[in-house]
């Protein structure tokens, strides 16, 4: 399986490090490759199915949820839309 995160250009790639250790951690067979993206995303696909899109949702993707759609396609099932974290500490002005 291939994981694949892209992040933009606000730099999002500690976000993007952090998935991709939690993924690595949990001892699949999958390649995971963080690569930069468009200005403000945050995507992620897996088997080049999009499971997350920041653009879409403006939030950061559950690590767990992640990883749930990750286990799913090993197992040869259709992945879904990831839960997204909870946005906190933002104020709009």
């Amino acid at each position: 399986r291939t994981c694949c995160v892209c992040s933009g250009v606000c730099n999002f790639s500690g976000q993007c490090q952090l998935l991709r250790e939690f993924l690595l951690a949990s001892n699949l067979e999958v390649e995971i490759t963080c690569r930069q993206g468009r200005r403000g995303s945050f995507e992620v696909a897996i088997d080049g199915h999009l499971v997350h899109s920041k653009l879409a949702c403006l939030a950061f993707p559950q690590h767990d949820s992640v990883l749930a759609q990750v286990q799913r396609a090993e197992r040869g099932e259709p992945v879904n839309t990831v839960l997204e974290q909870p946005i906190k500490d933002c104020s709009v002005m």
